[in-house]
């Protein structure tokens, strides 16, 4: 190795990418130069000549000595050790409390050479004065509330519904009413929600409710949101609030027929469904206020202060991306948008504003609208009996182009998209062409975009999934137009922002739930344990060994530290997989690993249904002497999950009916109807299919809980 590529080695250490790695197969993997300077100058690196990678070097060491950051997080009562350059060993401080208070003391100088605070006991987001300058001292407890907590310390054996919220259908003529027809929405989240209590669940786990694009109905992938701060407004239910008013909306805008034809369809049609849903809302806000009451509109009108700066911003991202969709037929987003448009501070989105302030404002009703529906909904769950109620779905990143990434943009990496390396299951890796969070951004402005994040992805809800948490850790980020291959992974700074995650879990009083499917990072499972925090192991992953066609884990081996489920909306149903849809859907589309073909991948399901069956037999679940069953034996599988030592058990919808097709396709866009299955029953009548109705007296029996 030469001095440059050595040099360049050494900076990438410095920023946090990895320069080796293990694969899944335990391999070390060498990250080619070429990548890393692609991904260095996207993390703000002027890697171009081995002289300006060696003022990158000393520009680090420098950062790492200088004085306070702008946010310093710490456990309860551990001394608190805080960077200074200054020659002084001792150095008076005052931390004031947020809640009122404050303590005074000296800081020293350790071991280290930083200076210590003596640790501080109350959890809280603190103002810390140290000489003449100052930060945040946030304080976490020491793990996330947990269900044992929600159920003020009682065991947790609780059980909860897994929904793609899009998909559930009712009655078509409340559904036409409302302007919902073809596809889910709060009010028949909220029907379910209440049924699911009354049947003795906990929780109903919902698809992610982040706002898209409403000027472009035909983006509609739940995980590719314009903005993770904001909700889905076709989500709202305007019948909800106006009553009588929103079915007089849809007869004025002439939509009855149209939504009676998109109330009959088997698979949504998302841009006739939203462009319809949208002229229902837009004839309502179009007489908004004189169609409500006075505290309606007082209630409409502190919503809009609450929200503040985030909100307008939002606003006006959506009615300007609307105009230009208007003028121009451009849909593509703000980074290609005329210049004087790119930044939500310029003078020109200002006037915009000021030109277009009753359409600025109709996207604040829309956002209001949809908050007020969501949280009607944790409300009734909450008051229907569970402990919990909604658990909302954190999206790992948004689309590059979206509201989000233009607020935000000091804090995001624009070129680099989250994914994951080739594994076992991809063998091609992923790239999802997402954008994330920037972790120097980050902590430079004191992980203001994480808070936030955090805040609203709580604010109605009793927890959160988050997508991908092994993002906390490190992140593989692939460069925009290059294979996932060529990527790498970033470190982010894990301990700050799982202190973070638990302070915020107890400020809402909300469970937090990792997804860690994938390439784990050694170490990641006890950290996120130790922190409170619930992993996720899922049926078709939770083997004895870590390689596909191993045999499945006793029920009671499986993790107390995680949740149990069959499946995951990426993966096939327990009918599904049983059938081997998911091979023929993937053989059809040219999906399957190089080397393998259809009769191969059935061969080996084969293999794994006999297995499979085996174990239920073991578990005394079937008769271990019978013959493997052609129909999937899916009250016995929930069963064999139902039986593990996790706190919660999460049930998808499509396994509680018995269906065969799964909600998402792994690297299909259109090929496969990702997104766009609804439920073949009303919410209604759903625990009425006898399948159903005898899960549900099942879990009863299995999963209790006082």
């Amino acid at each position: 190795m030469n001095g440059a590529d050595h040099d360049l080695e050494r900076l990438a250490g410095a920023a946090g990418v990895a320069v080796r790695w293990r694969d899944a197969m335990g391999r070390e993997q060498v990250v080619a130069p070429e990548v890393l300077r692609t991904l260095l100058a996207e993390l703000g690196f002027d890697v171009d000549t081995p002289a300006c990678v060696a003022d990158c070097l000393a520009r680090l060491a420098r950062e790492g000595a200088q004085g306070l950051p702008a946010l310093k997080t710490a456990s309860p009562g551990e001394p608190i050790e805080l960077p200074w350059a200054g020659d002084m060993d001792e150095l008076p401080f005052q931390l004031l409390f947020e809640d009122g208070g404050r303590m005074s003391g000296i800081a020293r100088r350790g071991a280290s050479g930083a200076l210590v605070l003596p640790g501080v006991d109350r959890p809280g987001y603190h103002t810390l004065q140290l000489g003449a300058a100052s930060c945040t001292l946030a304080v976490a407890p020491d793990r996330c509330f947990a269900i044992d907590d929600a159920l003020h310390g009682a065991p947790a054996r609780l059980w909860s519904l897994g929904v793609q919220l899009y998909g559930l259908r009712r009655d078509a003529e409340a559904s036409v009413a409302a302007g919902s027809a073809g596809f889910g929405d709060f009010t028949a989240l909220r029907l379910l929600a209440e049924q699911a209590a009354e049947r003795g669940a906990a929780a109903v786990a919902v698809s992610p409710v982040h706002a898209m694009f409403s000027a472009d109905p035909g983006r509609y992938s739940p995980y590719a949101p314009s903005s993770r701060l904001f909700l889905n407004a076709l989500y709202a239910d305007p019948a909800a609030l106006f009553g009588p008013q929103a079915l007089a909306a849809v007869s004025a805008q002439g939509l009855g027929d149209e939504l009676s034809r998109l109330a009959g369809l088997s698979l949504i049609d998302w841009p006739a469904a939203g462009r319809a849903k949208l002229a229902v809302l837009r004839a309502l806000f179009d007489d908004f206020p004189r169609n409500a009451p006075p505290r309606v509109h007082e209630d409409f009108q502190a919503f809009e202060r609450e929200g503040g700066e985030p909100l307008r911003s939002h606003a006006r991202f959506e009615a300007i991306h609307a105009w230009r969709v208007a003028q121009t037929q451009d849909r593509s987003g703000w980074r290609h948008w005329p210049a004087a448009f790119r930044s939500p501070a310029s003078p020109e989105v200002a006037r915009f504003a000021a030109q277009h302030e009753r359409e600025v404002s109709f996207h604040v009703f829309l956002q209001w609208l949809a908050a007020r529906g969501l949280g009607d909904v944790q409300t009734a769950a909450r008051r229907a009996g569970m402990p919990v109620g909604l658990i909302s779905d954190l999206a790992v990143g948004t689309d590059p182009s979206g509201s989000h990434a233009w607020t935000r943009q000091e804090e995001v990496l624009a070129r680099l998209s989250p994914g994951a390396p080739p594994d076992i299951f991809n063998p091609r890796g992923q790239a999802w062409g997402l954008t994330a969070f920037s972790p120097r951004a980050l902590a430079a402005n004191g992980y203001r975009a994480f808070i936030e994040l955090l805040r609203a992805s709580l604010a109605h809800a009793g927890g959160v999934r988050i997508d991908h948490a092994l993002g906390l850790s490190r992140m593989w980020l692939v460069p925009e137009g290059a294979s996932p291959d060529e990527g790498a992974y970033v470190r982010y700074p894990f301990q700050d922002m799982m202190r973070l995650v638990a302070l915020e879990s107890w400020r809402h009083r909300a469970i937090v739930i990792g997804e860690n499917l994938g390439t784990v990072p050694e170490g990641f499972n006890e950290q996120i344990a130790r922190a409170g925090m619930l992993g996720m192991d899922v049926l078709w992953f939770t083997r004895e060994g870590g390689w596909p066609g191993a045999p499945f884990k006793a029920p009671g081996d499986w993790s107390r530290q995680a949740l149990a489920t069959t499946t995951t909306h990426d993966l096939p149903t327990v009918a599904g997989w049983w059938r081997g849809t998911d091979i023929r859907w993937r053989a059809e589309l040219g999906l399957l690993a190089e080397g393998r073909d259809a009769g191969t991948e059935e061969a080996e399901r084969g293999q794994d249904r006999t297995r499979l069956w085996e174990d239920l037999g073991r578990a005394g679940l079937v008769d271990p002497g019978g013959p493997v069953p052609q129909e999937a034996p899916v009250t016995e599988v929930l069963d064999f999950v139902a039986r593990t030592p996790a706190p919660l058990l999460v049930v998808p919808l499509e396994d509680m009916l018995g269906l065969v097709e799964q909600p998402n396709l792994p690297g299909t866009v259109d090929t496969h109807p990702n997104w766009r299955r609804r439920m073949p029953l009303l919410v209604e009548s759903l625990f009425e299919e006898p399948g159903a109705a005898s899960r549900t007296v099942l879990l009863g029996r299995t999963r209790r809980w006082p």
